[in-house]
């Protein structure tokens, strides 16, 4: 077993823990602060605008070479499955129907 003393792992881990404890406490202060918990809401707010640009332009790249988008192969997806699952009624309707052909019928009294 290794010493914990001379371990460079154990005392690694035990100063990223620190660390992180530090960290967590510094930013929990900031947080707490007006002008940064605003200043944080505005670059959040930010980043939301710019996915949204990107994604708009990464549609219109897609749409310029003749290749869907997720969204339409999603709904391409959900298209497929449905039609999958109308294959499997209508098989199984001509299955049942084939069995109660197939079935002998007792003769009838006269």
């Amino acid at each position: 077993m290794a010493d914990k003393d001379n371990d460079p792992a154990a005392a690694w881990q035990a100063m990223f823990g620190e660390m992180s404890k530090g960290f967590t406490t510094l930013a929990s202060q900031a947080m707490a602060s007006p002008e940064i918990a605003k200043a944080v809401g505005q670059v959040g707010g930010a980043t939301a605008e710019a996915q949204k640009q990107f994604g708009e332009m990464v549609e219109k790249y897609l749409a310029g070479l003749n290749l869907p988008t997720r969204a339409q192969m999603d709904d391409f997806g959900a298209r497929l499955s449905a039609i999958e699952a109308r294959l499997d009624q209508l098989t199984t309707a001509i299955n049942q129907g084939r069995n109660t052909a197939a079935t002998p019928k007792p003769p009838h009294a006269k």
